[in-house]
């Protein structure tokens, strides 16, 4: 397979080196965690030859012998080489029982630069301080930006680029095959035996055919204002017996595996977080078509699921917008930052232009407003708004 250096998250590493920080690679299944660090030693190994790098890939026969603390804390430790420095990298490190009492034991030792990777259902964003003593630094990698699959295609023309990644999305290991269909069969099957598998074993799901449905609910209603509540009266009409308190832990299931993110709602007159009604986007939008199929294509919403991964990979805090019972796509925010978006498809009909940049214009304050479309256009701005090519702005980092 092709490798592209991913440099955008390889820095990220690069800046922690020497910290005493354990650091946790985290994303969706097939995200390219694992590629993630192999490149990563790469670096280390051309950077500072004299290092005693320590390896274990849980994936790979030959550490079936690791897989209980003890063992893999000892095999640490006997290679452990005095007047290096010892690097430990740990890949799928959930398949160790007990996998935190010896990177927490390996870590209190003070004699490692401590680096792992693991599936998501079970090495959890909110659960890294509970699980590890020592301070976490977490990297959060997410399948191909458009960016980079433009790298590695070698595309020249950014909007037929932009055409090709809407159907293809971002989950590298279906670039191996020609066929659109073989992509996406690869594609679903990482989500039902990979995703959703680790969720089953995590939290012990019986009632397989509930998740599965709330999966689809939440793939069919992408971009759509969502909660436990109203997926339990659609699905309940349909005579399926279930509570709204198990209906929402199935949604959090789903989140913590990274399989979808969910967008709170944010009043922007108020400024106040509202705790009712979210928006779920999915960590690459091509899992939509490989489960619910292409007939049904509504590129507003593939888009608006595209803008929001793009905004969480840049690092935004990102919620939905609400002024005088309009909605505004997206409020981004980092730090003292703030951005509004609202994304389309098409605005070359002026009752959609419109429509778009209404909500927009009744905001007041002073933070840059910013309408992303499929224009094939140079930016402009109108009435203060800048009116951007989404593919422009995907590339523009």
């Amino acid at each position: 397979m092709k490798l592209i250096e991913r440099s955008f998250y390889l820095n990220k590493l690069i800046n922690v080196v020497g910290t005493p920080d354990i650091k946790v690679i985290t994303g969706v299944r097939r995200s390219g965690k694992s590629k993630l660090l192999e490149a990563f030693k790469t670096y280390i190994e051309s950077e500072n030859p004299e290092s005693n790098i320590i390896q274990i890939n849980f994936n790979l026969p030959e550490y079936e012998e690791l897989m209980t603390s003890r063992a893999l804390y000892n095999y640490v430790n006997a290679h452990y080489e005095a007047g290096k420095d010892n690097f430990v990298f740990i890949d799928e490190v959930q398949m160790c029982e007990d996998f935190e009492k010896a990177v927490n034991g390996l870590h209190a030792s003070e004699k490692y630069d401590i680096y792992i990777t693991g599936s998501n259902a079970f090495l959890l964003s909110s659960d890294l301080a509970t699980l590890f003593t020592g301070r976490t630094f977490e990297i959060k990698v997410y399948p191909f930006a458009f960016d980079e699959y433009v790298e590695y295609f070698s595309l020249k023309d950014r909007y037929e680029a932009l055409d090709k990644y809407v159907l293809e999305g971002g989950m590298a290991g279906s670039y191996l095959y020609r066929d659109q269909e073989a992509k996406y069969d690869y594609i679903a099957d990482v989500f039902n035996t990979l995703i959703v598998r680790d969720i089953r074993k995590k939290y012990k799901i019986r009632n397989i055919q509930l998740m599965d449905r709330i999966v689809d609910f939440l793939m069919d209603n992408v971009s759509n204002l969502s909660s436990a509540r109203n997926i339990t009266n659609t699905l309940g009409s349909m005579h399926e017996k279930m509570h709204h308190t198990t209906v929402g832990a199935y949604m959090q299931y789903l989140c913590n595996a990274f399989a979808f993110y969910k967008v709170r709602r944010y009043d922007i007159k108020g400024k106040k977080y509202l705790s009712t009604n979210d928006k779920f986007y999915l960590s690459d939008h091509t899992f939509r078509y490989a489960k619910l199929g292409t007939k049904n294509m509504d590129y507003g919403r593939v888009l608006e699921n595209i803008v929001a991964i793009e905004l969480l990979r840049r690092g935004y805090e990102v919620y939905v917008g609400i002024l005088y019972k309009k909605e505004i796509d997206f409020v981004a925010i980092k730090r003292s930052e703030k951005i509004y978006i609202q994304v389309s498809d098409n605005i070359s009909d002026e009752k959609t232009f419109e429509r778009e940049v209404s909500p927009l214009l009744q905001i007041k304050d002073a933070y840059p407003k910013m309408l992303i479309a499929r224009t094939r256009h140079d930016e402009y701005q109108y009435e203060g708004i800048k009116v951007v090519d989404i593919a422009d702005w995907l590339l523009d980092k």
